[in-house]
């Protein structure tokens, strides 16, 4: 598995405390430029303080070892996605709207968040094989937050209360992923408008369809 899948995949159902020091937020921002740039596979402590401007030792202080520093970058990351995605849909909104908005912070993540970024222009394949690989937790975390979205909606009478949540929310889970791992689309992508329309006229009618 590569470097950057292997990172993220940590980062899920980890109980890790991420500090919240200027710091340590420093160190972590190096870190992550760095394993964006060359892969986790030859991050050093040494390069991790030159570039958050530190000392070396003050990267040992906060973070022990180089191990540790990684588990702790993998947390913040995939809690980063996750929050970020969960911020930008608005639960009150339409379900058409929930998930055109959803597609656009899905699409703005990968392209913009440096490990996923990585993962979709360099290391597609790892990828694959890192939502393959059993007992990881990527894919099921992504389903979970997938079906309590659902579950919200169908209490609220805005989505079919026939779907099965758990095989709604895997649907939507891998239209997601396909982004990931197949960039290359005949999907206007670059289109936030044309991009929202498709994802209320053609995915939204997987949830919505028996809804009152």
């Amino acid at each position: 598995m590569a470097d950057s899948v292997t990172l993220l995949t940590r980062g899920f159902g980890s109980n890790v405390e991420v500090p919240e020091d200027a710091t340590s937020e420093r160190i972590l921002d190096a870190a992550l430029e760095l394993c964006a740039e060359s892969g986790v596979r030859h991050l050093t402590m040494d390069d991790v303080a030159e570039r958050a401007g530190v000392g070396r030792m003050t990267v040992y202080r906060r973070f022990g070892s180089r191990e540790r520093l990684e588990e702790v970058l993998a947390v913040r990351e995939a809690r980063r996605c996750l929050t970020e995605l969960d911020s930008t849909v608005d639960p009150g909104a339409p379900v058409p709207d929930q998930i055109a908005q959803g597609m656009l912070t899905t699409l703005r993540l990968i392209r913009e968040h440096p490990l996923l970024e990585r993962m979709s222009r360099v290391e597609p394949a790892a990828a694959l094989a890192a939502l393959r690989e059993e007992g990881t937790s990527v894919f099921a975390m992504s389903r979970a937050f997938m079906a309590t979205r659902i579950r919200e909606g169908q209490r609220a009478g805005t989505v079919d209360a026939k779907i099965d949540p758990e095989q709604a929310g895997e649907v939507l889970a891998r239209i997601g992923f396909s982004f990931l791992l197949i960039p290359e689309s005949a999907l206007p992508l670059s289109d936030d408008e044309g991009m929202r329309e498709l994802g209320r006229t053609l995915i939204a009618p997987i949830l919505t369809q028996g809804a009152k």
